[in-house]
């Protein structure tokens, strides 16, 4: 059983900030959201723990000022595991860690085969955590005695792992390569917000033409006005496949779009004249949206081979050479060098391949300089080589 104690008010929060800032070594945090509950990604439980003070669990919709705990722990390590998952909820209410140590990503450096927290714990400590609630809406109050058991849990035995993991780190001489990985994802910016969201909706490339587009667009918007105005998650209100089932029903009136038996989700009747609304504005509209958009996306690599056939080369060349030494390093291939850096430099290479422009390149593309300094000689010779490929080899790239 995990002694823990739930913070709600200021006062709990003064109290609990002076405990953490006495205690000793870094702190483990952790955040539970309502996703796929909620339309923001707001912190609905913030799981702190330190050795020498304990497991405290604040309340955020009953916080309003986190700026003591801030004061508190704002100098030390913070250990996450997933840390990019939980930082924009806690930055949103005014906490930023100084440093981090992730375990997951620590994990994935050291070659571990499975590494969601609960797998982690147990390799590295032998504890088994149940994880009952790791889908719960957090958004609920009160919150229920087991869940915040599970909470409290989540945090106590995160400085232990750390310090296992980076016992290993340094054993396997990845320290170095953990602490940029982990800079990284502190330093990373958020993602700037996409110029067409709706072009994300599930089953969207059934619809054709672009009046039937500008209605899926009117549809999606209308979803999100409501979904942000209700804190809902849209999807919870009316399904992806629920919206484009009405664009392809192309309903004439709203007694034919509440006929329409795909379209459902919770709020599809009782907000019929919202969803209406949004068909005869979509239909109205007269800035049409593209068939398709301009994108920097690559094509498939089973398409090099005719697209670009000297990419196709590099590509086929470099890939089992950057696997090799992920194997030699015992961690994921991903973790090495993302699949999509490989595929950009071998699109796009270098004028002149040697070390030094691989290396600039790769940078360029965000690359640690960790990763380049593996990886930058093995994908220039693999690039070299490749100029004596066979160029009658037509096997399409995976």
């Amino acid at each position: 059983m995990v002694e823990y104690t739930v913070i709600e008010d200021a006062a709990g929060l003064s109290a609990a900030s002076q405990s953490l800032a006495s205690g000793v070594g870094p702190v483990a945090v952790d955040v539970e959201r309502a996703s796929g509950f909620r339309y923001s990604q707001r912190a609905y439980l913030i799981q702190v723990f330190r050795r020498d003070a304990g497991v405290f669990l604040f309340d955020p919709s009953t916080i309003e000022d986190f700026a003591p705990l801030q004061d508190a722990i704002g100098d030390v390590e913070w250990v996450f595991h997933a840390a990019s998952q939980d930082l924009p909820s806690l930055r949103e209410r005014g906490l930023e860690p100084p440093v981090i140590f992730d375990t997951e990503l620590g994990a994935r450096l050291l070659g571990h085969e499975r590494v969601g927290l609960g797998a982690v714990v147990e390799e590295t400590l032998g504890i088994t955590l149940a994880k009952a609630h790791s889908a719960a809406d957090w958004s609920t109050r009160p919150l229920p005695a087991s869940w915040l058991e599970y909470a409290a849990l989540d945090v106590e035995h995160l400085v232990d792992v750390r310090d296992k993991l980076a016992a290993e780190l340094d054993e396997q001489e990845k320290t170095e390569f953990a602490r940029q990985e982990f800079q990284a994802v502190l330093e990373r910016l958020p993602k700037p917000p996409r110029d067409d969201p709706w072009r994300r909706l599930s089953g969207l490339h059934t619809v054709r033409g672009r009046r039937s587009l500008a209605v899926a667009r009117s549809l999606w918007q209308a979803r999100e006005d409501y979904a942000r105005e209700q804190d809902v998650a849209p999807g919870r209100l009316v399904p992806d496949r629920a919206l484009v089932a009405a664009v392809l029903a192309d309903p004439q009136t709203k007694q034919a779009l509440a006929g329409v038996k795909e379209f459902n989700g919770r709020a599809s009747r009782t907000q019929l004249d919202r969803w209406w609304n949004a068909i005869v504005a979509g239909r109205e509209a007269t800035d049409l949206p593209p068939d398709r958009v301009p994108s920097d996306t690559l094509p498939p690599p089973r398409a090099w081979v005719d697209r670009n056939p000297e990419a196709d080369r590099r590509l086929k060349a470099a890939r089992p050479a950057v696997e090799a030494r992920a194997e030699e390093l015992r961690m994921p291939t991903e973790n090495l060098l993302t699949p999509e850096t490989l595929r950009r430099v071998a699109w796009t290479p270098p004028a002149e391949v040697s070390v030094e422009s691989v290396s600039t390149a790769l940078a360029e593309l965000g690359a640690r300089p960790w990763q380049i300094e593996q990886t930058a000689q093995v994908i220039a010779d693999s690039f070299v080589a490749s100029l004596n490929a066979d160029p009658d080899d037509s096997e399409p790239s995976s």
